[in-house]
């Protein structure tokens, strides 16, 4: 008998797909060289990014083997790609990204007669017609966020309402965590310094570099998208995070909280891309069908609490969540926010600054 999923507990990167072998899904990680080109789809998404049930589902109703492959930041996934597809099918790649690969040819154009459940989008501009991704020729929307500042309130003796508690705070020297992104930190350093976090300018650029280097004997880690776990161990008790990751570890801690500082943040928007080269494109385009159908996007949204781009699914999704502005922003908190944009050819400027970084 299939084993039901009883006591989740804390979704890691790891244990998600563990639990989802151990549960009899049909996902597997294997190597890129052994993936076949019939009767399979092979995903290459974020950690904890997907519901218990979703690849199940998906499974049962195609037939088809489900090959899942994790990646912890933007630049990891386009570095996979950059020099050729290894047989990735499906890829979700964030706004800026998105807008990145477009410009280099690395997408194939969606079929939207395939994809009828594009309908249940939000009927915004910024979701059914987003500058990075014009009429969604290249992509559909996935869940929306912020990036903001996690905290253990027994720990931290203020509610931290600035990026400072991070970039210049002595008092919790040991106990801070970044993310290990180059485009969201050195983003959110310019957002501190009052600059936008898509400059060009080298000495804008320079300064959020410096700020982030002096504030690294205050820094215990660079964490791959595991800030959360670190914060609900004890580990550390402040980190910048996506804020659906630390809404997991708040639901077993209510010692922790989060927050969007005053200056703003990042927000942000994941989409569901198939890449040149893909070898199995009509699963993929079935399997964004399938992700955009209401009670399974619910079903996703309710598992990883992020907020949905799907209007249809609202109505499946817990109150609480829905209530939550840690989750669903309100428009003052996303006003003084920014979206990342592809930067073209400066994407140099804040490849060098983080190299400096990370060697400082």
């Amino acid at each position: 008998m299939k084993k039901q999923f009883s006591n989740m507990g804390h979704l890691n990167r790891r244990n998600l797909l563990q639990r989802a072998v151990a549960a009899g899904l049909s996902v597997a990680v294997v190597p890129s060289s052994l993936w076949a080109a019939s009767g399979e789809l092979n995903i290459y998404n974020w950690d904890t990014y997907i519901g218990e049930t979703t690849v199940d589902t998906f499974s049962a109703a195609t037939g088809a083997n489900v090959q899942y492959d994790l990646f912890a930041d933007n630049e990891e996934l386009f570095a996979k790609l950059k020099e050729g597809n290894p047989g990735y099918d499906l890829i979700f790649p964030s706004d800026y990204m998105v807008e990145t690969m477009i410009t280099l040819d690395m997408l194939v154009e969606i079929d939207h007669s395939k994809v009828p459940n594009i309908k249940n989008l939000i009927q915004e501009a910024s979701f059914i017609d987003p500058p990075f991704n014009p009429g969604l020729k290249y992509g559909v929307p996935y869940m929306w966020g912020t990036v903001g500042i996690g905290y253990r309130k027994s720990k931290v003796p203020a509610v931290p309402t600035s990026w400072s508690a991070l970039f210049e705070n002595d008092e919790l020297a040991g106990r801070i965590a970044l993310l290990a992104d180059a485009r969201v930190v050195l983003g959110i350093a310019l957002k501190y310094l009052g600059y936008s976090m898509n400059t060009r300018n080298s000495d804008e650029i320079a300064k959020a570099r410096d700020l982030i280097i002096a504030a690294k004997k205050n820094i215990k880690t660079f964490a791959p998208d595991s800030g959360q776990d670190l914060l609900i161990s004890g580990e550390v008790d402040l980190v910048m995070e996506w804020n659906g990751d630390i809404i997991s570890v708040i639901a077993e801690d209510d010692d922790l909280a989060y927050v969007v500082p005053d200056e703003g943040s990042v927000v942000w928007m994941d989409n569901i891309c198939i890449p040149k080269g893909a070898p199995n494109i009509e699963n993929a385009l079935a399997f964004i069908n399938h992700i955009h159908d209401p009670e399974v996007n619910a079903e996703i949204a309710n598992t990883i609490h992020y907020a949905t781009a799907n209007a249809a699914a609202k109505k499946s999704i817990a109150p609480d969540d829905l209530a939550n502005p840690a989750i669903y922003p309100t428009d003052d908190i996303v006003a003084k926010c920014e979206a990342l944009v592809d930067v073209g050819d400066d994407a140099r400027l804040y490849d060098e600054a983080w190299t400096q970084v990370n060697a400082g």
